[in-house]
């Protein structure tokens, strides 16, 4: 072969790697080691019934958590949300460790995790029209089991079924006839072949809306079931003001969560009339798998007064403890330990709690807490002003430990435990004793939560407020 031949094939090669390094956004020419994952993270909260504790070995410690490596790759959104993750899956052709994420403007975005190159992203149709403007979402996707197809929002209501092999959608969804009112923020889940997903309202609670419960088949997007937390006497997707009453958003990070055993599906809402028939504002509600029968409910005994201070009840999803014990957080500084039960009760039930506790620092509760199981089952909680810890025994909660730093919904993953400040900054702690072992470098954001696999951390940050278009995915590996 030429030489003249040989230096066109040369320039060739390094111009195709120049556009690839121009989707990279790579923080360090120092090439990375490829490493090969064997475990997955495929929605908020680890699990579908949202423990925010993931049982799986990270290779992260106390004594190599200092030791790990920041990369910082641009995107084309901010993700005020969390990631997801899949390991060893095709994409483009080769196998890959791949991060998910989904943009506050719908944009769904594959990223490489061990160069953090970008793979493919999702846009959808309409995108132009609400970007940069208040109509948005914060939701985090969800992958199916089977590991070929993860499940998105985006902010015209819409939920989308994505390959995760090149992103081409496969169906999209309403689940909303009101995307300008009616809000996707909280997180996806998915149960036996069905993709549940919730609706709420913006900011300023301008009317109409209600939060709904969407159950989709995961197969061909069909909405198969509507539960509706005002008017819930009609069982289909509601025109919002043809209903009398608005609010009741179902708008806290966990969204739907979970009873793996029965299937039964635990919600809660935010300010709007409670009549315990067909009114659940401010309550937390249990229904069955096909969203049609109200098993329990609770809401306190000043309802009336946590709705006319805007102080939602909803703020957080209910927290599963087992044995028939739910915790519930709330806009007014308080976490209730409440006996639950599958009684079929679409009646009022007011008060009755087993305890209450005050928040970490008696601030509101927007984060979802997190519960690790074992000989003792410990509760991890933070709020705007603090962090704290509880065992829990004998359907009783004690504190253990507390401190004034400020975080969103706590991870434990590897024996450790992981809070963001949304003022900048990711904290690890010893679970038990809340001792700090490490603090990674990091900007703030507003709803961002870490996911810990594989020997690394994702964390994005920003927040959905600032309507961006741009924003930056943390990613930390071991080196």
């Amino acid at each position: 072969m030429s030489f003249r031949i040989l230096c066109f094939l040369a320039l060739c090669a390094c111009g195709a790697a120049a556009t690839r390094d121009r989707d990279s956004a790579v923080a360090t020419t120092i090439p990375t080691p490829r490493r090969a994952g064997t475990h997955d993270w495929t929605r908020f909260g680890w699990d579908a019934g949202r423990s925010n504790v993931s049982l799986d070995p990270t290779g992260i410690t106390a004594a190599n958590i200092s030791k790990m490596v920041r990369r910082q790759v641009q995107l084309d959104g901010t993700v005020d949300a969390s990631p997801i993750y899949l390991h060893d899956v095709r994409v483009n052709g080769a196998e890959r460790d791949v991060f998910f994420v989904t943009t506050t403007y719908g944009k769904t975005i594959a990223i490489d995790a061990n160069d953090g190159s970008i793979l493919w992203r999702y846009t959808p149709a309409g995108y132009d029209r609400w970007a940069g403007s208040r109509q948005v979402t914060t939701a985090t996707p969800v992958a199916d089991p089977a590991r070929n197809f993860i499940y998105a929002a985006s902010p015209d209501g819409h939920i989308q079924k994505l390959s995760v092999a090149d992103g081409r959608p496969a169906w999209s969804t309403a689940i909303t006839r009101l995307p300008e009112r009616e809000k996707i923020a909280s997180s996806l889940n998915y149960f036996h072949g069905k993709v549940i997903a919730t609706t709420g309202g913006y900011i300023g609670d301008a009317p109409p809306y209600q939060g709904h419960v969407a159950i989709l088949d995961a197969q061909n997007g069909r909405l198969v079931h509507v539960w509706n937390s005002l008017c819930s006497d009609r069982r289909e997707l509601l025109e919002p003001s043809s209903c009398e009453e608005s609010g009741s958003a179902i708008w806290g990070r966990t969204g739907a969560v979970i009873d793996t055993t029965t299937g039964d599906i635990y919600i809660a809402t935010g300010n709007a009339r409670y009549d315990g028939r067909i009114h659940w504002g401010d309550a937390a509600v249990s229904i069955d798998s096909t969203a049609t029968t109200i098993l329990d409910n609770y809401t306190p005994t000043n309802t009336d007064d946590l709705n006319s201070r805007d102080a939602d009840l909803g703020s957080t999803s209910p927290v599963l403890l087992g044995n028939g014990y739910v915790l519930q957080g709330g806009k007014d500084g308080r976490i209730r330990l409440l006996q639950w039960g599958r009684a079929r009760r679409a009646s009022a039930r007011r008060g009755g709690e087993t305890q209450v506790v005050s928040t970490p620092s008696g601030d509101d509760l927007f984060t979802a807490p997190a519960v690790m199981r074992g000989s003792t089952t410990w509760i991890f909680a933070a709020d705007n002003r603090g962090t704290a810890a509880w065992t829990y025994g004998g359907n009783r909660l004690q504190e253990v430990w507390k401190n004034r730093n400020g975080g969103t919904s706590p991870v434990v993953a590897g024996g450790l435990l992981y809070v963001y400040d949304t003022d900048g900054g990711l904290r690890v702690y010893e679970p038990q004793s809340g001792k700090q072992i490490a603090e990674l470098e990091c900007g703030g954001g507003h709803w961002n939560s870490p996911i810990i696999v594989d020997g690394r951390i994702a964390l994005p940050e920003g927040s959905a407020n600032s309507h961006r278009q741009s924003g930056v995915l943390n990613i930390w590996r071991l080196p």
